[in-house]
C-alpha cells in the first residue's frame, strides 16, 4: 500500500518504520502533510465488516490514506481523510472500538474523499475544491 500510494500521489516514503506516519506529500494538496497509509484487499464484503486498523490521534500525523485493492491485489481506489475529520468521527460514538481508534472501511469511505482511482488516476476536482 505504501508503494502504490507513493507512486500514485507523489509521496516521499519514510525509511523509519517506527515513525507515527509513513510518508510526506511532495506536491499538490498533500504537500508537506504527514500521512499514515493503510491498505486493505476487498474480497467478499457481504460476510464481514473489514476494518482499517487502529488510528491514534495522539500521534504526529496530518491525514490517512486508505488504499483499496481488488482480489488480485491491484490498487483500485485511494481515499483520504484528515486528522480532524477522523477525530470527529471517532468522538461521535463512544464505543470500545472507537476508543481504540478502530474504524471500518465503510465508515472511512463515508468521512473521507476518494482522491485516486485505477481508471482515472488522481481526482483533481476534489482537490481543487479543498484548496480554496
Amino acid at each position: 500500500a505504501r508503494f502504490d500510494a507513493a507512486k500514485s500521489l507523489d509521496l516521499q516514503l519514510l525509511d523509519n518504520l517506527n515513525s507515527s506516519y509513513d510518508a510526506v506529500g511532495k506536491s499538490g494538496a498533500l504537500a508537506d502533510q504527514k500521512l499514515v497509509i493503510k491498505g486493505r484487499a476487498i474480497f467478499d464484503t457481504s460476510k464481514s465488516t473489514p476494518r482499517i486498523g487502529q488510528l491514534n490521534p495522539a500521534q504526529e500525523w496530518d491525514g490517512v490514506l486508505l488504499v483499496l485493492f481488488d482480489d488480485e491485489y491491484q490498487p483500485v481506489e485511494i481515499f483520504y481523510a484528515s486528522k480532524q475529520v477522523i477525530q470527529e468521527a471517532l468522538n461521535d460514538r463512544e464505543s470500545n472500538r472507537k476508543k481504540r481508534g478502530a474504524m471500518s472501511i465503510a465508515q472511512f469511505k463515508i468521512i473521507g474523499e476518494r482522491i485516486w482511482t485505477a481508471e482515472n488516476g488522481a481526482e483533481p476536482e476534489i482537490w481543487d475544491n479543498q484548496a480554496t
